[in-house]
C-alpha cells in the first residue's frame, strides 16, 4: 500500500505505528528486547525502508557504501573514550581526533595531547578549518580507497529523493510530538486508534544528579518494598537512560508508588526524585520515538542528500503555526528530556547538520537565536554539562568563519555577555557588583559553561575586519565591560582591628571567576590590537567606564602633602582604615589596551579620542596603587586579624594562574602612571597610599618596636615595586620585546633558583587561550637537557650565557625563590672565584610612551629616598633600616647609573637630559642630607653589618667612575671640536 502514489503517507504512517507501537512495546517493565527489535523491524522499520529506497534495503545501502563516505569523520565520542589533540597542528585544544583517525594521520608523529573523553564531542578529521595541516587522516582524504571520489559522497538522483521528502517530515514531527508530549494520560487524537482504553500506567522514575546511587536504591526499597537486587537493577538502569519504569499497574496504585517514592527521597538538603505516573501507551509511542531517532541517525551516514533534505525539514517552521522551527523545539525541550532522549537528539543534531557546513551554520544561527533562553533552562537543570545541548556550542564557536559569521550577523559576543548578567543578578549587591558570599558551587560551575563560550568564539583572531564586523564586536566589548564593571572593586574588605574576624568570608568563587576570565579578558585586548580604529575606540570605552567606577562616591575633601620642595594634593584614602578591593579587571583591563596602543604606535593617536583633560592619571594609578600597597601591608602583618581568606586572595592574585590578569598588570598600571606624571609627584602618591609620608620626614622617631618592624617591612615592600615600576620591562609595548623574549627570561629566572624539570618549569609559567605556555619553542636557547641517572627525573640546566641576564629582583619570584635564588648564584660566583656583587642585568630601552618613566629614578624626592635610607645605614639607627633595604636602595642606584651609561654610549651628552649622576653627587637640601649619594657609599663599605652587600657597593661605585669619565670623555670631545687642533695638543 505505502508504494501507491495516491495514499497519505502521513495518515498511514501514524495509523500503522498507532496499531503496533503499542503491543511491541507492552512490556515494559521485563521486555524481551531482541523480540522488541524484531517485531519493530518487521512491521515498521523494512516496510518504512522499502518505501524510501524504493528496493530491498541492504540492496540499496551496499550500493551507497561502495559510492564512498563522507570526509568529515564525524564520530560521536561516548564518555570515557580517548581522543587526540595535536599541540602543533590543532587551530585550538577542542580539535580533537579518535584513536583510528589519529593513528592514520601526521599527528601521531607531532607532539600532542591526549584527553579522556565526557562524552558528546565530535571527531574534527576531515574539517579543514580545525587544523592547521594534516586535516584529512588516510581513510577520510579525498581520493583515497573507501573515501569519497575527490569530492563527496555519492548524490542520489531526484527519483530517489522523492520518498525522502514525503517520508522525512512525517517521522521528524512524530518524534518532535512524542518528545514533548506532556499529557500523562492522553497520546495525540492522531495516534488513538478505535479500541477501548487499557487502564494500564507506569510509575516512571527519572536520573538526576542530585541523589546518590544509595539513596536512589533505599527510597526505592522503602517506597516499593522490593528487594535490594531489583532496587539497584532499578538505579543502574535509570542512571544509564535517565528514566525507567519501576512499576506497572492501574493508575491509583502507580500514583500511589508515586507518592511513596518522593516521600522517601525528599529530605532537609534534597528535593524529593522525579517521579511521573505514564499511561502505557504514551510511554510506548515515547520510547519508539527515540528508536526512530536512532534509525534516523544511521540514515545520516549513508547519504549527503539525505542530510540536506532531514536538516531542510527541521528547520522548516509549521504553516500556521507560532511555534519555531522542529530542531528548535527540541532544543528548547531539551532540559525537560531524560538522558537517553537527550543523547539520542543530540547524535542526530551530529549525525545530520554537523557533517554539511551550510546547515551546521543555519544550525547555529537558531542556537543563538534561543541561547540565552537555553542556558537558563541549563543552569536550572539537574543534570551534567555534556547532556545538555548547549554543550554543542563549542562545535559551532570555535569554527573560525562560523564564529565570526554569528558575531557579525547574529551579534553573538554581546549574546553571551548579556546571559551573563541575567544569570548572575542573585549575585549583586545594592551597589551593583557582584558578591560571591553564600554561592552555590554547582551554579556556578553552570555558569562558567557560559564563559567557556565566550572564549570559544574568541579563539580564532580575524584577518579581514569589516565595518560591521568592527562595530558588532566593539558592541559585544562594550557589553563585555558592563561585566568587569560589576566586578570592579568587588567583596571590598576592611582592615580588622582589634578583634579576629570569626568567619573567613567566601573568597574562592571571586577568585575563580578571576581566573575563567584571565584568557577572556587576554583575548579580547589581542583582538582589538588587531585594528587600530577598533584598538582606539575599545580605549575609550574603557576609560570612560574605569572614570564612572573611580568618580563614583568620590569626596571633594583633599590632603596635601610637602616634601622636598613638592607638594601633592590628593583625596584622603588610607588602605589600612578604609575598604579595598583586590579585583580591579576593569583598570587592569585598560592598562593591556595601553601597553598595545604602545607596542603598535596607536598611542600618538590617543588625544584624539581620549583628550588630555579627560585622561586623570591619577585616578587611574590610585587603585592598582591600592591593591599592592594592600599586599604590601598583608606582608607586614597588619591584616593578620582578617584570617585565611586575605592571605590566599593575595597568593593567588600574585600566583602564575592570575597574575597576568591581576598583578602584572597593576605594575603595568604604575608604568603608565610614572610615563605621565611629574615624577615627584608620582612618589608623593606613592608614599603617602603606603602609609609612608612621615617615615622619610625629620621627626621624632617612635619607640614602639612593632610599629618600628611594620614600618621597615612597608618601606622594602614599596621599594621593591619601584624596582619594578622602573626595571620590569619585559612586556610588549612597555619595550621593544617579543613573546618569546618574555618566556625565555621567565624560564632563565626559573633555572637561576635551580635546574628543573620540564613539568616543574611548565607549572611555573603561564598558559595561553590554547593551554600551551610556548616552553618548547625556546627552552633548548636557554638551557641543555640533562638526562636522569639510575633513579630520578631528566632536568634543564641554565646555559652559562645566559647567567648574565640573572636579576636577582625578578618580579615573579615569591621571597622562597628570590631568597634561593639569590643563594644559588652568589654561591656560583664563589665558586668562579669572582665578587659576590649581583647587579642588575641592562635592561631593554622604553618603548617611547614609557621613556618617561626612567626620570623617577632621578628626580628630587626619589634622591631623598635613597639618602635618607643610606644616611640611616652608615650612622647605624639599627632599628630604622634592614639589609633587605639597603639591598633594593643598591638596586635602585644600579638601575640609575645603568640607564644613564647606556644613554651616554647611544647619544652624545648634550642630547642626555638623564642626569642621575650629577644628582647622586649632589649634596642633600636639609641638615639630614648634608651628605650626597657616594659619600654615603663610600662608608657603607665600612658598615661591618654590610659586609655582605660590600661589593654591590663597589661594584656601583666603579660604575659611578665610568660615568664620570664617560661625560669627561664626551666634554673633551666638545671642547676639542670647538677649540680647534692647537688647543687639543695643549689639554694633552
Amino acid at each position: 500500500q505505502w508504494c501507491d502514489e495516491r495514499f497519505d503517507f502521513q495518515a498511514t504512517f501514524l495509523l500503522c505505528l498507532a496499531k503496533h507501537v503499542p503491543n511491541i512495546y507492552s512490556a515494559e517493565m521485563d521486555p524481551l528486547l531482541e523480540k522488541q527489535e524484531e517485531m519493530v523491524q518487521a512491521a515498521i522499520l523494512y516496510p518504512l525502508e522499502c518505501y524510501l529506497f524504493g528496493e530491498d534495503p541492504d540492496t540499496f545501502l551496499e550500493k551507497l557504501q561502495q559510492s564512498g563516505t563522507s570526509q568529515l569523520c564525524g564520530k560521536v565520542f561516548k564518555g570515557g573514550e580517548t581522543t587526540y589533540s595535536c599541540r602543533d597542528c590543532a587551530v585550538d585544544p577542542t580539535c580533537v581526533l579518535c584513536m583510528d583517525c589519529f593513528q592514520n594521520s601526521i599527528h601521531k608523529n607531532h607532539r600532542y595531547k591526549m584527553h579522556s573523553s565526557t562524552g558528546g564531542g565530535f571527531c574534527d578529521c576531515g574539517d579543514t578549518e580545525a587544523w592547521k595541516e594534516g586535516p584529512f587522516c588516510t581513510k577520510h582524504e579525498p581520493g583515497a580507497s573507501g573515501s569519497a571520489k575527490e569530492n563527496s559522497e555519492c548524490q542520489l538522483n531526484e527519483e530517489a529523493m522523492e520518498p525522502s521528502r514525503r517520508v522525512f517530515p512525517s517521522v521528524i514531527k512524530y518524534i518532535v510530538d512524542m518528545l514533548i508530549w506532556e499529557e500523562e494520560k492522553e497520546l495525540p487524537p492522531e495516534l488513538t486508534i478505535s479500541r477501548e482504553k487499557v487502564d494500564s500506567y507506569y510509575c516512571v522514575l527519572f536520573n538526576d544528579e542530585h541523589h546518590s546511587y544509595d539513596h536512589v536504591i533505599y527510597s526505592l526499597q522503602r517506597a516499593l518494598g522490593c528487594e535490594l537486587g531489583e532496587a539497584q537493577l532499578h538505579t543502574t538502569a535509570i542512571d544509564k537512560e535517565g528514566r525507567r519504569a519501576v512499576k506497572a499497574g492501574h493508575y491509583n496504585s502507580c500514583q500511589e508508588a508515586k507518592e511513596e517514592i518522593k516521600r522517601y527521597s525528599e529530605n532537609v538538603s534534597q528535593r524529593p526524585l522525579h517521579v511521573e505516573v505514564l499511561h502505557a501507551d504514551v510511554m510506548a509511542h515515547q520510547k519508539f520515538a527515540l528508536r526512530l531517532g536512532s534509525w534516523l541517525n544511521k540514515l545520516m551516514s549513508y547519504s549527503s542528500d539525505f542530510r540536506q533534505i532531514f536538516c531542510q525539514i527541521c528547520l522548516k517552521e509549521e504553516a500556521g503555526s507560532e511555534n519555531p522551527c522542529f530542531i528548535s523545539r527540541l532544543m528548547l525541550w531539551d532540559a525537560k528530556l531524560h538522558k537517553g532522549a537527550r543523547k539520542v537528539l543530540h547524535e542526530l543534531i551530529f549525525s545530520s547538520f554537523f557533517m554539511e557546513m551550510e546547515y551546521k551554520k543555519l544550525f547555529a544561527v537558531e542556537f543563538v537565536k534561543y541561547y540565552k533562553m537555553l542556558q537558563k533552562e541549563y543552569i536550572s537543570d539537574d543534570h551534567d554539562r555534556a547532556l545538555s545541548v548547549t554543550a554543542l556550542s563549542v562545535q559551532m564557536f570555535t569554527v573560525p568563519t562560523l564564529a565570526r559569521h554569528l558575531i557579525e550577523e547574529q551579534n553573538v559576543i554581546t549574546t553571551i555577555t548579556e546571559t551573563l548578567l541575567e544569570v548572575l543578578p542573585e549575585y549583586l549587591d545594592k551597589n551593583d557588583k557582584f558578591n560571591f558570599q553564600g554561592y552555590s558551587q554547582d551554579k556556578l560551575n553552570r555558569v562558567y559553561a557560559v564563559i567557556y563560550d565566550l572564549r570559544y568564539v574568541l579563539v580564532s583572531k580575524p584577518t579581514l575586519w569589516t565595518d560591521h564586523l568592527r562595530e558588532r564586536f566593539l558592541d559585544g566589548f562594550v557589553s563585555f565591560l558592563r561585566i568587569l564593571t560589576c566586578m570592579q572593586g568587588m567583596e571590598e574588605i576592611k582592615r580588622q582591628i582589634g578583634q579576629h574576624i570569626e568567619v573567613d568570608p567566601d573568597w574562592e568563587a571571586a577568585i575563580a571567576i578571576q581566573m575563567q576570565l584571565k584568557n577572556i579578558l587576554l583575548m579580547f585586548q589581542e583582538w582589538c590590537a588587531c585594528d587600530e580604529e577598533l584598538l582606539l575606540r575599545a580605549y575609550r570605552e574603557c576609560h570612560k567606564a574605569v572614570m564612572r567606577c573611580s568618580t563614583n562616591g568620590r569626596s571633594r575633601e583633599k590632603t596635601v602633602f610637602h616634601l622636598c620642595g613638592h607638594t601633592l594634593e590628593s583625596r584622603p584614602y588610607r588602605v589600612s582604615a578604609d575598604p579595598v578591593s583586590i579585583h580591579l579587571p576593569l583598570s587592569r583591563t585598560l592598562a593591556g589596551l595601553h601597553v598595545r596602543l604602545s607596542k603598535t604606535g596607536a598611542i600618538s593617536r590617543l588625544h584624539e579620542f581620549v583628550p588630555p583633560e579627560e585622561f586623570q592619571v591619577e585616578l587611574l594609578v590610585e587603585y592598582p596603587l591600592r591593591c599592592l600597597v594592600l599586599v604590601a601591608q598583608v606582608a607586614a602583618e597588619m591584616w593578620r586579624r582578617n584570617g585565611l581568606s586575605l592571605i590566599s586572595q593575595v597568593f593567588y592574585y600574585q600566583d602564575v594562574k592570575c597574575r597576568e590578569e591581576m598583578y602584572d598588570k597593576d605594575i603595568i598600571m604604575l608604568q603608565i602612571g610614572a610615563s605621565l606624571m611629574d615624577p615627584n609627584q608620582f612618589l608623593l602618591l606613592i608614599l603617602q597610599r603606603y602609609e609612608l609620608a612621615d617615615a622619610f620626614k625629620k621627626l621624632k622617631p617612635t619607640k614602639d618596636q612593632d610599629l618600628i618592624k611594620q614600618c621597615n617591612v612597608l618601606i622594602e615592600e614599596m621599594l621593591q615595586i619601584l624596582i619594578y615600576v622602573v626595571g620590569e620591562r619585559y612586556v610588549p609595548g612597555v619595550s621593544n620585546v617579543t613573546k618569546e623574549d618574555v618566556i625565555m627570561r621567565e624560564i632563565v629566572h626559573l633555572l637561576c633558583i635551580e635546574p628543573m624539570a620540564h613539568s616543574a618549569i611548565t607549572k611555573s609559567l603561564p598558559e595561553n587561550e590554547n593551554n600551551e605556555t610556548g616552553l618548547e619553542n625556546v627552552i633548548d636557547k636557554v638551557a641543555t637537557f640533562k638526562k636522569p641517572g639510575v633513579s630520578g627525573h631528566g632536568v634543564y640546566e641554565l646555559k652559562d650565557e645566559c647567567l648574565k641576564e640573572f636579576n636577582m629582583f625578578f618580579y615573579h619570584y615569591t621571597k622562597t625563590q628570590h631568597s634561593k635564588a639569590e643563594h644559588t648564584q652568589k654561591k656560583r660566583r664563589k665558586q668562579e672565584n669572582r665578587d659576590e656583587a649581583l647587579p642588575p642585568p641592562p635592561p631593554p630601552d622604553f618603548s617611547p610612551a614609557f621613556s618617561n618613566v626612567v626620570r623617577i629614578l632621578n628626580c628630587d624626592v626619589m634622591m631623598h629616598i635613597l639618602r635618607t635610607i643610606l644616611q640611616r645605614a652608615v650612622e647605624l639607627e639599627t632599628h630604622l633600616w634592614t639589609e633587605a633595604m639597603i639591598q633594593m636602595v643598591l638596586h635602585l642606584l644600579s638601575l640609575g647609573i645603568l640607564e644613564e651609561k647606556q644613554q651616554l654610549q647611544k647619544s652624545p651628552e648634550e642630547e642626555v637630559t638623564f642626569d642621575f649622576y650629577h644628582k647622586a653627587t649632589r649634596m642633600g637640601s636639609s641638615a639630614l642630607n648634608a651628605v650626597n649619594v657616594l659619600m654615603l657609599l663610600e662608608k657603607l663599605k665600612r658598615v661591618p653589618q654590610l659586609e655582605a652587600q660590600k661589593d654591590t657597593v663597589i661594584w656601583i661605585l666603579q660604575m659611578f667612575d665610568t660615568v664620570k669619565r664617560l661625560r669627561e670623555k664626551s666634554s673633551l670631545t666638545t671642547v676639542a671640536a670647538t677649540s680647534g687642533p692647537e688647543a687639543s695638543r695643549g689639554d694633552e
